[in-house]
């Protein structure tokens, strides 16, 4: 196992002259949402739209009871090698103030009218209790399931930090072969860290999964690298 350490430091700038990524506006006793970027994080952050091209596009219509349905693009299909993609989702909402109980739940759609059999679907459900997120997943798609559960804990004692965990599970109906054998069952995880400290947001983040060497040939899981891998980021906005 190769353990990789990447330290970046990004330094953003925030200009008044870009438009506006989402347009909101109130349709009587509903709140409809129109723009370029995903407009909701489902289950507590969970389970969050990508941003996958250019193109793209969505709307999401919230009640004032709490029901929520949507619909998202990350992908017109324009570009050439890029597929069109719509994620469609229904849910319900409850937590009116950030320290009393809240909870989510519902479920995603994630189609691609161009491919067939590559449809699938996502449910969800989260809890909010005083700024801390416990929330699971459960994905099904032809020949694959996919279960993940999150753990966010904000502002841990004595140092103040934010703590993010991500524990997923992924299951194969059929083996995925690799030079050294076959795989049906991996595990991943992460590990995010984060808080301010004069003026700049320090974020320290571990990722790793229970696959290593010839084996992360067939990796697919939610981690960016297959084996352990470390990266530190210092951001601070100039203006």
């Amino acid at each position: 196992m190769h353990t990789k350490i990447l330290a970046a430091l990004i330094i953003g700038l925030s200009g008044c002259a870009s438009q506006p990524d989402v347009v909101e506006r109130n349709v009587g006793q509903f709140d409809l949402r129109l723009g370029t970027a995903p407009t909701r994080s489902m289950a507590q952050g969970l389970v969050t739209p990508t941003t996958a091209s250019t193109f793209r596009g969505g709307l999401d219509l919230t009640h004032e009871s709490g029901w929520y349905v949507g619909q998202w693009a990350p992908s017109m299909g324009i570009i050439e090698g890029n597929q069109l993609e719509l994620d469609s989702y229904i849910g319900y909402v409850q937590h009116r103030f950030d320290q009393a109980p809240g909870y989510e739940l519902g479920v995603i759609r994630y189609s691609f009218p161009e491919l067939e059999g590559a449809d699938r679907h996502e449910v969800y459900a989260g809890f909010n209790l005083a700024g801390s997120r416990l929330g699971g997943a459960l994905s099904s798609r032809p020949g694959r399931t996919d279960s993940t559960l999150l753990l966010e804990l904000g502002a841990v004692s004595p140092l103040g930090l934010d703590l993010r965990l991500k524990y997923a599970s992924h299951s194969m109906d059929s083996p995925m072969y690799h030079p050294g054998g076959s795989v049906e069952v991996f595990n991943d995880w992460s590990l995010n860290l984060s808080r301010p400290w004069l003026g700049v947001h320090l974020d320290l983040s571990y990722t790793d999964s229970s696959l290593s060497g010839s084996e992360c040939g067939v990796y697919s899981g939610q981690n960016s690298y297959c084996e352990s891998y470390f990266m530190f980021k210092a951001e601070r906005s100039l203006f």
